[in-house]
């Protein structure tokens, strides 16, 4: 199929592709009119940060939903299976919500591209409260992971949350949002699990489930209260059926305009849903990028898969204290998200300056080449620490190292694709992410074979191998990217000027 393309610049700067949709019917200068309340980029600060603070606390949500279970997955399965522990299941019960997720934003980012951020956000969020409760009333363990699945279906911010920092802010204005949206996963990682740890000891492990439940509710309400639309072609379209019922209600002669606009948006609906995967397919960058982020997200599900056998069995952790633990992995991932917030623009704004004052894409990733190439390094470690049983403070810096390296590569990574691919940032970032949860999902599932024959030193020195072949990609793409870009419709824009 070819799809219909247009230029990545600001839809809210392009009345000529307005005047084609409309013919010319209705005047144009209407359209024109977005005023600074519509168009989202002029919205005051104070709003803009208040819609971060949404994204923030969707972000966590998420997370502490997807994590918490991790110190008490084991005795999640043996009391939905009869008292009979399974450690793939109990793996499987971690991981599915990857693979969900790397199912949903097929529909949702497409969904959002034709019909606005809003909408697809406040319905999703409702649908996420519902498997979310599924899973606090499952009897049984296929249920359990089934409810896990659908959850990770429904969650719209990894794809949705970079594209709306996108929305309403400028280029050089991103990188601390940007990062402050990347930090609220870490503080959930952080303490889902050892929340949940000491709830499970305490209690029952439903509680937890229970409390996921009442912080997704919590979040819905407050979206579908306080969020706007923010996609800048949700905007238009909808001036230009509010100009068109204006047309008929003054007896202009608009009616082949209405019925040709709603045959566009069944058309659009369907390029926007088969988009990502144009997107992937003819965007070499993408692909290339979405390996080396892929296989840095997975090292988050092969510590967090891992960790509780090893703290429990060779320095005999319990459960509250194995949660508790994971806070060393947030405590080097937020020392890497200050880094990107103070470093990000600023790399950014020197390089622009540096390049005539002309900024490009390619000049957010240098911390990215940073964190690709300490990542190896770092799991290699953890898995050597684990293995020489050296000093638990050892294994736990290892794993605030990766949470740091992870990090570096993550935040400059999804700046990137938010310049890049502008109003297509969306639907790119499905790209990244679909790659990216299908690795969450199974190279756990993988690791633990490649564990149980070469042991945890060995076992982990070969996935580092892997990571350190993926990692001179961003190098290339620094220098080649601008050029390479060209190569894609849906890349080939202005600079930044």
């Amino acid at each position: 199929m070819t799809l219909r393309t247009v230029d990545e610049r600001e839809p809210l700067l392009r009345a000529s592709d307005l005047s084609n949709d409309l013919h010319k019917t209705i005047s144009i200068s209407k359209v024109e009119e977005v005023g600074d309340y519509e168009n989202p980029q002029k919205w005051p600060s104070s709003f803009k940060w208040l819609v971060t603070s949404l994204l923030f606390f969707m972000a966590f949500t998420v997370t502490f939903n997807c994590i918490s279970p991790m110190p008490i997955a084991s005795r999640i399965i043996e009391d939905l299976n009869d008292g009979q522990p399974n450690r793939y299941a109990s793996v499987l019960l971690v991981t599915i919500w990857e693979f969900g997720e790397a199912a949903g934003p097929l529909v949702i980012a497409p969904l959002s591209e034709m019909y606005g951020r809003y909408p697809v956000i406040n319905i999703c969020s409702v649908l996420f409260v519902m498997a979310t409760a599924l899973g606090a009333v499952a009897q049984t363990a296929p249920v359990m992971i089934v409810s896990r699945a659908l959850s990770g279906l429904a969650v719209t911010s990894n794809v949705l949350g970079p594209a709306i920092v996108g929305d309403i802010f400028e280029p050089e204005q991103r990188g601390s949002p940007m990062s402050l949206v990347m930090l609220a996963p870490l503080i959930g990682g952080a303490i889902g699990p050892a929340l949940s740890g000491y709830i499970a000891e305490s209690l029952h492990w439903r509680w937890v489930i229970w409390m996921n439940v009442v912080l997704t509710s919590s979040c819905a309400v407050l979206f579908i209260i306080c969020l706007k639309e923010t996609y800048h072609a949700a905007i238009i379209k909808k001036k230009q059926r509010l100009l068109h019922k204006a047309a008929q209600a003054s007896r202009l002669e608009a009616n082949d305009e209405v019925v040709e606009i709603k045959s566009e948006s069944q058309n659009g609906l369907i390029e926007s849903i088969v988009r990502p995967a144009a997107i992937l397919s003819s965007s070499g960058i993408l692909l290339a990028l979405a390996l080396p982020g892929a296989i840095a997200y997975a090292h988050y599900y092969n510590i967090t898969t891992t960790m509780p056998d090893i703290l429990q069995n060779i320095y005999g952790l319990s459960a509250p204290q194995i949660g508790a633990s994971l806070f060393s992995f947030s405590i080097g991932s937020i020392a890497s998200v200050m880094l990107c917030n103070l470093a990000l623009d600023k790399i950014y704004a020197t390089m622009k300056a540096a390049n005539g004052g002309i900024g490009l894409p390619e000049f957010r990733l240098p911390i990215c080449i940073f964190g690709a190439l300490a990542l190896p390094l770092t799991i290699a470690l953890y898995g050597w620490a684990a293995e020489l049983k050296l000093p638990l403070s050892m294994v736990l810096t290892s794993v605030g190292l990766i949470g740091m390296a992870m990090l570096a590569v993550e935040i400059p990574l999804a700046a990137y694709i938010v310049d890049a691919f502008g109003d297509y940032s969306a639907s790119a970032m499905t790209g990244l992410v679909v790659i990216r949860c299908l690795a969450g999902t199974f190279l756990p599932l993988g690791a633990t074979p490649l564990i149980d024959t070469f042991s945890y030193g060995w076992g982990f020195t070969v996935l580092a191998l892997i990571t350190l072949a993926l990692a001179p990609i961003p190098i290339l793409v620094m220098q080649h990217g601008r050029e390479w870009r060209q190569r894609s419709v849906y890349t080939r824009h202005e600079p930044d000027q």
